[in-house]
């Protein structure tokens, strides 16, 4: 869920209650605890607030630590620091296991069997096949990824509304324009977007001057776009907090988890994406999203994992489920993070699973359809 998903090499640019699913069919949690909202937590107030509340402003202090440490400076492998190395490594992991919701979750997988073994098949082909897929599939990864991390903040919130007993559908628009002011308007209006825009430069590759030209001409209104940002997001904010007034009104239960977690990313975004503190806005940004997605998975897919290592009812069961999570992560992550080769098929690969990553999560969390 990270600004820098797509496939490149590293320089670039307990629970409180059972798992969703332990017998393949998926469970609408907020009729179950419907009548016992002593907490509306998603896990536990502990797991939640490390994970999800806090994650981004915990990933703000690390990343400034971080930028005068030892680890952020030298040259350990073509010319990345450790930081850069990490970042690539965990950032990749997560795109990965997605899986274990998409492929390895018996009952979200029959929901869309074509869209899970045949499209990232005829993808791959593709983009290996031809360089114009490949680099288009590339720079729309730049840009699907800001949507998408954007909006893994949105469905926790929205998680965290319908815990609290309202209806998913009341006050969805509002929350994703909200959250994409939150996470791509910071990078609109500061100082970060020509890191974004620089990736249209790929279409060197297939010498399409309409698209190399871009980066300069965005570079050149780059003032105009901020005080767009700035002139539509300022009222947009009195509109959203009228709007959630009036919905109170009406008999709406405000979450204090989500509006913590809004606050949080927000006060996050604006800083790291709108000032690059130290060059240290892209560690800051996906270090907190992939953590929370570890976080997700390992909440929502317990009992699968239990499953897929043989172990349900069986002491252990949760360690070695962990170890199968992190481990297959971590494998994927080590060899996608670190690539730095020139093969077109194994490249096409990595950015298959960005891209299926990004898409899937569109649609296999949804709190409208009881999913979650």
């Amino acid at each position: 869920m990270t600004e820098r998903d797509r496939p490149v090499p590293p320089n670039h640019k307990g629970l409180s209650r059972p798992p969703p699913s332990t017998d393949g069919q998926l469970i609408d949690w907020a009729r179950v605890v419907q009548p016992h909202f002593a907490s509306r937590y998603l896990v536990s107030p502990a797991y939640d607030i490390f994970f999800f509340i806090s994650s981004p402003l915990l990933a703000l202090a690390l990343g400034l630590a971080l930028s005068h440490s030892p680890l952020n400076r030298g040259d350990v492998m073509g010319g990345d620091n450790w930081v850069d190395i990490f970042l690539a490594v965990f950032v990749m992991s997560h795109l990965f296991i997605v899986i274990f919701r998409s492929h390895v979750n018996p009952a979200i997988y029959r929901l869309y069997p074509v869209r899970f073994a045949i499209v990232p098949a005829v993808l791959l082909v593709a983009m290996g096949y031809s360089t114009w897929a490949m680099v288009i599939g590339s720079v729309i990864a730049t840009f699907w990824d800001v949507y998408h991390s954007s909006l893994q903040t949105f469905g926790l919130g929205r998680i965290y509304d319908k815990v609290a007993g309202n209806d998913p559908g009341v006050g969805r628009r509002l929350d994703i324009i909200l959250n994409l002011y939150i996470y791509a308007g910071p990078i609109a209006a500061g100082a970060t977007l020509m890191d974004h825009v620089d990736d249209f430069h790929e279409f060197e590759e297939v010498s399409s001057l309409f698209f190399t030209s871009i980066p300069a001409h965005v570079e050149t209104n780059s003032a105009y776009l901020s005080w767009v940002v700035i002139g539509t997001g300022i009222p947009f904010l009195f509109y959203y907090f009228f709007a959630y007034w009036k919905m109170a009104q009406a008999g709406h239960k405000i979450s204090y988890q989500k509006v913590a977690l809004l606050l949080s990313t927000a006060i996050c975004s604006i800083y790291a994406w709108g000032f690059n503190p130290f060059g240290m806005a892209f560690f800051i940004m996906n270090f907190f999203h992939a953590l929370q997605y570890f976080a997700i998975i390992w909440w929502s897919e317990q009992g699968n994992l239990i499953r897929a290592v043989g172990r349900e009812g069986r002491p252990r069961a949760a360690p070695l489920a962990l170890t199968l999570l992190l481990g297959t992560g971590l494998a994927y992550g080590l060899v996608a993070g670190l690539y730095n080769g020139r093969n077109d098929w194994l490249f096409s690969a990595f950015l298959v699973v960005s891209l299926m990553h990004f898409w899937y999560d569109g649609f296999i969390w949804s709190t409208r359809r009881n999913q979650i």
